[in-house]
């Protein structure tokens, strides 16, 4: 895949008012914790370094704003108290020349079998590379 852009291969949610793209940017490397979801767990175990995420802004805004990169692979969520959870490290790419809305990857019929849109609650998602490239697009990322 040489001289092609590193594709996003996830799509990692936060609500904006925990901790936003701004929150990412000014921070560098942040751990990726709290998730709860056993297959949620699951996706952010099957990351590895270098993976690039969409970011999404869920319940206010609903648009993925920026692309993130894994920095450090899985290891134990120190924010757990107890169980088997997981944190990624992840820092900022870069922004999105436009958000891609929620609205407007649902009025896309090629995207009509995304996990955003089918596993509307899961906040670590996988995506499809032929997904990818259409989000991108939308958002006028061609990569970096």
């Amino acid at each position: 895949m040489t001289g092609q852009p590193a594709l996003p291969a996830w799509l990692v949610k936060s609500e904006p008012e925990a901790f936003s793209w701004d929150d990412q940017v000014r921070n560098g490397v942040e751990p990726w914790t709290g998730v709860r979801n056993h297959a949620a767990k699951n996706n952010l175990k099957a990351m590895r370094l270098g993976d690039r995420a969409f970011f999404y802004h869920s319940n206010t805004g609903r648009e993925i704003v920026g692309i993130i990169a894994v920095v450090r692979e899985a290891y134990p969520d120190p924010t757990a108290a107890s169980g088997d959870w997981v944190a990624v490290d992840v820092r900022a790419i870069a922004p999105l020349p436009r958000p891609v809305s929620l609205a407007a990857i649902k009025a896309e019929p090629r995207l009509a079998d995304l996990a955003l849109i089918r596993q509307s609650r899961l906040s670590v998602l996988p995506i499809a590379r032929a997904h990818a490239e259409i989000l991108c697009a939308m958002g006028g990322w061609r990569g970096a």
